[in-house]
């Protein structure tokens, strides 16, 4: 078993217009140390997800089935209470956007000294010394006194660095990254990222990625999970889904990513059409009414849910197509069109 074990989880809410699936029997396990990416259009389930496992859909219209496995400890059947003594010590999250995700009234060190005076009995002296510390080891100046300053003071940068040094005040064991770089500028971007990476050696920490961005994915993930209306569309390592992707869904994504490692010679490969809504999930592979192969398998890809399953080496793909198709397809359409991009 993983640190983290995450088996057929489901996380639906009911509203007026109907049943949202929003997260519909999503399976995957991160180890320490290990960082998984998962990656996909808005919409696709990806940060709701992250909140299942935080807990945090607890007490809300959400109804949650499957089992959520933290070291040993399953988290959908125990009580709100419980979980909300793990998040912080055990599993922290880092949020979209620190701006509304950190409170305005209160200065960063409060909130810091806060977050870490909850799991610990030190004094208040002892917390804002420890606060300091974090705010210098994730690269903001002056430390000292920038921990008297409050988040609409801090650049969006400073921000983010201030929410990972809240999130692993306590150092957590899952820290889970939602959209860790939007809004922020390329060089800004790296510096985060190279954080994140460097903070995770030290802590030996699980790592989830949660972005639409496979720029970030490719930087720091081993294992990568493609979310496509709610579910695992394709699951395998960095170097399967970049150089031996098999769902049609991940070549799109691929050929809608610019490249800097050579020159442009044609347009980026948008997906035609729009992703599906999770109240109205199209039948069979919910991916048929965008996917150019549909039609080779006949009427299954609309009538059939296809399988999850492996193609080798813990690669897994769910479509109708077989294994052999799927990879011609990749060495002699999709490959050299994306080689030339």
């Amino acid at each position: 078993m993983s640190f983290l074990d995450v088996k057929d989880l489901k996380i639906h809410f009911p509203t007026d217009d109907g049943l949202v699936k929003s997260v519909d029997g999503l399976s995957f396990g991160v180890e320490r140390g290990k960082t998984l990416g998962i990656v996909g259009e808005s919409g696709s389930g990806k940060s709701v997800t992250s909140l299942g496992v935080l807990g945090l859909h607890k007490g809300g219209r959400a109804k949650i089935s499957g089992e959520i496995w933290l070291d040993g400890e399953e988290l959908v059947g125990a009580s709100a209470e419980h979980v909300r003594g793990l998040r912080g010590k055990k599993m922290a999250m880092i949020f979209q956007d620190p701006l509304s995700s950190m409170h305005p009234y209160y200065t960063v060190g409060h909130q810091i000294i806060e977050a870490y005076r909850i799991h610990h009995d030190v004094s208040k002296q002892v917390a804002r010394k420890h606060a300091v510390d974090m705010l210098g080891r994730v690269g903001i100046p002056e430390p000292g006194s920038r921990v008297d300053s409050y988040p609409h003071e801090f650049s969006g940068g400073m921000r983010q660095r201030a929410m990972i040094a809240m999130a692993l005040s306590c150092d957590p064991e899952l820290l889970i990254a939602d959209e860790p770089t939007t809004a922020l500028d390329v060089t800004v971007q790296a510096q985060i990222l190279d954080l994140m990476r460097d903070l995770q050696r030290e802590f030996n920490s699980a790592l989830i990625i949660i972005t639409h961005d496979l720029g970030v994915v490719a930087e720091l993930s081993d294992d990568i999970l493609v979310m496509y209306g709610g579910k695992c569309v394709e699951f395998g390592t960095a170097d399967d889904i970049f150089y031996r992707p098999e769902h049609p869904y991940t070549w799109g994504l691929l050929g809608s990513m610019p490249r800097l490692d050579r020159e442009p010679t044609e347009r980026l490969l948008p997906i035609k059409g729009s992703p599906p809504s999770l109240i109205n999930v199209p039948p069979g592979c919910a991916f048929h009414p965008r996917c150019p192969y549909a039609e080779r398998t006949g009427d299954k890809a609309r009538t059939e849910v296809p399988a999850l399953a492996e193609t080798e080496g813990g690669h897994l793909v769910r479509c109708h197509m077989s294994r052999d198709e799927r990879r011609n397809l990749w060495e002699t359409e999709i490959k050299p069109v994306l080689e030339t991009q």
